[in-house]
């Protein structure tokens, strides 16, 4: 738990002199004190002379001094609250029921209340215990944390009290257990399996001694001793019929231990384990966890590296089980089954290549989990969060998996970038064939797509081979006939804008969307005629898409049809090359010179980087 946390302690007593004030003065003092005033002043209790090392401040309430609107506002501003009894009184018990815990939490919600802990004074002029008595209150009260019996006189339990006040609000029974049902509460199962899940690499549904002490380390510091491991799951199999199997700890035998944990009032052990996994006191994941600060600045975008691809492999080994190199529906469902909502919908299977089954291939995998870093990165910080990212790749958060790449106008000024993944908006009116486009992306055959449609999906990625480097292009669908194009939609590394060249008044809406939205931004443009297996027709345009393309300086015009599958590789590694080089957007990207000049510039750069890499080594 934080340091910065406070323990707000308030004392009341059953009726006066119950030795309320002498318990905090012993506390302080570390001595009966001869003279005790009505109250004590409030006492702050330093963090590092605590075991749980927070701060606490002691609040000693007076019948005799202060109103009882005093107390209410006491008992709202209170984390836990002390009631004392005297354990030689039988009618200061009673109390307890009839009058100071509905005072205390009579108003409030179950999930809510404040926790309790009963004190038991002058211990020392009873022989026997009160708690024959102070049980079935306690049965009765979910709300109450335990009970001590101490003396101010001697000093009996006086830390012990100060200790149990602490643990109370640091590590509450009320989200974990509960005492009448005597099990588990849904919401502490929900997140113990979450946390089992993540914590079984093999997906074998059974925690072995390997994964057992990975785990330990993990929450604890140190793996446990052999013995030590044995009597664990020795403990478990005596208890219950499937806790062990295979040698192993099943999510049952799981349960059970933290179970154990909590009626041996050992709550700090489940709540280590807890906030390890970055659950709060009401056992949500924390923000902090889940959405950590990333700072994304204008000009900028965001990719996974090569430590958010390390993990991401790791977990589609462990979900893979039939090591198809694919995840069936079933597969990916258990994947995501520690988030609480599936965060891929259906059009997934229209976003990415698929398997010969139409399952997602690995391939396809990596291009979705891209995607999603780059639309909306905050988002995928969330979902890498509830996967566990953070603890099983020992990072403070999962911002480590994601690179924010430079400003595009410093790539420009040094005309290279180190980007991977570059946005394609395909832009055109109704029926150029632009879902066509996409879908020839993938690999995908129009047979294909009319036998298992998917969902209608705007986007599509995949890998392009550019100078021996694999680079992700996402291709974009726009359709500018029934939506607006703001000038911040049309932002994107590079435009595909597309026309039908069977359609003659196609090319104007191409034409148009150029000089509003590209043609002095720097942007480069690629255009496009889709349906080439088709006659072609004069476009109404003032010049044909040739003669534009030539007095804008634009690359010569490409063909597209899903017929002439020999050319889909050529345009896609065209459009990825432009994302590249925007620099180099006025020159004609279909000649032969300009491919000589972007190979031999990269070779020469691969080179250099050789070369410094070595004179580095030698300097070293």
């Amino acid at each position: 738990q934080e340091n910065n946390i406070i323990v707000l302690l308030l004392l009341l007593e059953i009726v006066a002199s119950l030795g309320k004030t002498s318990l905090i003065m012993s506390l302080v003092g570390e001595e009966f004190p001869e003279l005790v005033p009505l109250r004590a002043e409030e006492i702050t209790i330093p963090a590092d002379v605590t075991p749980e090392k927070v701060p606490t401040h002691i609040v000693d309430y007076s019948v005799t001094e202060q109103s009882d609107e005093v107390l209410r506002e006491e008992i709202v501003k209170a984390n836990v609250v002390c009631v004392v009894y005297d354990v030689t009184q039988e009618e200061t018990i009673d109390k307890i029921r009839t009058k100071w815990i509905p005072l205390v939490n009579g108003g409030a919600e179950k999930g809510s209340k404040i926790p309790i802990i009963l004190v038991g004074n002058k211990s020392d002029l009873r022989s026997g215990s009160s708690m024959e008595s102070i049980l079935p209150i306690m049965n009765q009260f979910s709300e109450i944390e335990t009970c001590v019996e101490c003396s101010a006189k001697n000093l009996k339990n006086i830390s012990e009290l100060f200790y149990y006040a602490q643990k109370a609000v640091l590590h509450p029974t009320a989200p974990l257990y509960d005492p009448e049902d005597k099990q588990l509460k849904l919401q502490c199962v929900r997140a113990l399996s979450r946390i089992f899940s993540i914590s079984d690499q093999d997906n074998d549904h059974i925690l072995s001694d390997a994964e057992l002490n990975c785990f330990q380390k993990l929450c604890f510091g140190n793996p446990l001793a052999p013995q030590a491991l044995e009597d664990v799951k020795t403990v478990v199999w005596k208890n219950t019929s499937d806790g062990v199997q295979d040698n192993g700890l099943t999510l049952n035998g799981f349960l059970f231990l933290n179970t154990l944990f909590i009626q041996r009032g050992r709550h700090e052990t489940t709540w280590t384990i807890l906030r390890k996994f970055g659950y709060d006191d009401t056992l949500d994941l924390t923000d902090d966890y889940l959405y950590p600060p990333l700072r994304v600045s204008v000009g900028c975008s965001t990719e996974l590296n090569h430590l958010g691809h390390q993990f991401l492999q790791k977990l589609f080994d462990k979900y893979d089980e039939d090591k198809d190199s694919a995840l069936s529906p079933a597969e990916l469902k258990n994947l995501f089954s520690v988030l609480p909502y599936m965060p891929w919908g259906p059009e997934v299977y229209s976003n990415v290549s698929l398997s010969d089954d139409n399952y997602i291939s690995q391939h396809g995998y990596f291009c979705q989990w891209m995607l999603s870093a780059y639309l909306d990165v905050h988002r995928c910080l969330e979902h890498l969060g509830y996967l566990g990212y953070p603890i099983l790749m020992e990072r403070e958060s999962q911002t480590s998996a994601v690179t924010v790449t430079r400003e595009k106008s410093f790539d420009l000024e040094k005309r290279q970038t180190q980007r991977t993944v570059f946005l394609c908006k395909v832009i055109g009116p109704r029926g150029t064939g632009k879902t066509d486009f996409l879908q020839a992306f993938l690999q995908r055959s129009t047979e294909r797509n009319e036998r298992d449609p998917g969902p209608p999906t705007i986007y599509a990625i995949n890998t392009v081979s550019v100078a021996n480097q694999d680079k992700y292009l996402i291709l974009e669908e726009v359709d500018v006939e029934t939506e607006f194009l703001k000038t911040a939609d049309a932002a994107c590394d590079v435009a595909c804008l597309m026309y039908d060249v069977s359609d003659p008044d196609s090319f104007n809406y191409c034409a148009s969307i150029y000089k509003q939205h590209y043609m002095d931004r720097g942007i480069p443009c690629v255009v496009v005629g889709s349906k080439a297996d088709l006659i072609e027709a004069k476009q109404h345009h003032g010049m044909s898409p040739s003669e534009f393309c030539y007095k804008h300086r634009l690359p010569s015009p490409l063909h597209f049809s899903t017929l002439l599958t020999h050319t889909h590789t050529h345009i896609y590694s065209k459009l990825t090359w432009a994302a590249m080089y925007p620099h180099l957007n006025g020159s004609d990207m279909s000649s032969t010179s300009f491919w000589l000049r972007v190979t031999l510039g990269a070779t020469i750069a691969a080179m250099l980087g050789f070369a410094l890499y070595r004179a580095f080594s030698r300097h070293k």
